[in-house]
């Protein structure tokens, strides 16, 4: 068995109210010890994620920044390519591009943009992965496929970074094994294929489910799944020292009756102590050393534990 990945954490924030405080965010986010910064792509209440990976790398030095995730269906790949790759090189080489085929239902509705059935998505997706990484290499981009046609495109600019990071997440078999040909980061995600998070994603939150996830990835991956590095994006950091009527607390809504035997680690729950343990003991399970907390709040409060294993 090769030896596990260090440890590197992320933070996904989406919105301030304005660029001083967008700035001394992701300012913040660097003080703190992070990897990276992560913005969504949603028609809600957050930034455009162009811009503000772009203004987030500027007031920074060496903090990474990434899409979690950009949607294929809002943005041509030519022009998301062009948009990456201008990040790229923009912060010297700090990008980790996410793209995603598409799910939350509502900000189709909203946009009026059709959401077509998710194979549909999901082939559109891997037609664009195929344009954004000619577009990132050498050569001319020649592409026919069903949905996209690109014939004589010089890509450019060039990012810093060869390959540029692709980072693609999934709950579903079909997708993950895709993650694991195509990506070089994996998110390893809940279910969410009913357009919303509801009881059905909570239901597949839990550890037991991560382990058949990791199966898919592998028969994607194949020879190179040794070089993935394997992601988890948390929704929730609670600390508190009375870890089992917490998470007795929280099993309802997984669908899991309290008292039996409940693992996510999609929350962090419990001391400090006991989630730098977790933490580990699910990198020995599962390989996964790159975590995602969500906003500015879960940073503050996951601080201490990134400091305790970050790097190791």
């Amino acid at each position: 068995m090769p030896h596990p990945r260090r440890f590197r954490f992320g933070v996904q924030v989406s919105s301030a109210p304005d660029g001083a405080a967008w700035t001394a965010l992701a300012q913040r986010v660097e003080q703190l010890g992070y990897s990276s910064l992560y913005v969504p792509d949603h028609f809600g209440d957050q930034l455009g994620p162009i811009a503000a990976l772009t203004a987030a790398a500027a007031a920074t030095t060496n903090l990474r920044v990434g899409s979690l995730v950009l949607d294929n269906d809002y943005r041509h790949p030519v022009v998301m390519a062009k948009e990456a790759a201008s990040i790229d090189v923009l912060s010297g080489g700090r990008l980790e591009l996410g793209i995603g085929a598409g799910w939350m239902t509502t900000d189709y509705d909203q946009s009026g943009i059709p959401k077509d059935p998710a194979g549909v998505r999901v082939d559109r997706m891997v037609e664009a992965i195929a344009v954004l990484k000619a577009h990132f290499g050498d050569g001319l981009v020649e592409f026919q496929g069903e949905h996209y046609q690109v014939s004589g495109l010089d890509g450019q600019p060039k990012p810093v970074q060869q390959p540029l990071p692709l980072l693609i997440g999934g709950g579903g078999p079909r997708v993950l094994e895709i993650a694991g040909r195509e990506a070089s980061i994996v998110g390893i995600n809940p279910n969410l294929r009913t357009g919303k998070i509801d009881a059905e994603t909570a239901s597949d939150a839990v550890a037991s489910k991560v382990d058949a996830k990791l199966e898919h990835v592998r028969r994607g991956a194949g020879d190179r799944f040794d070089d993935l590095e394997l992601q988890i994006l948390v929704f929730g950091v609670i600390i508190t020292d009375d870890r089992k009527a917490t998470m007795d607390a929280m099993a309802s809504s997984f669908g899991i009756a309290a008292g039996d035997d409940f693992e996510t680690p999609y929350f962090w729950i419990g001391s400090q102590e006991e989630i730098v343990a977790d933490l580990q003991r699910w990198r020995d399970r599962w390989g996964t050393s790159y975590w995602v907390v969500q906003g500015e709040a879960a940073a503050e409060t996951a601080a201490p534990i990134v400091a305790a294993l970050n790097g190791t």
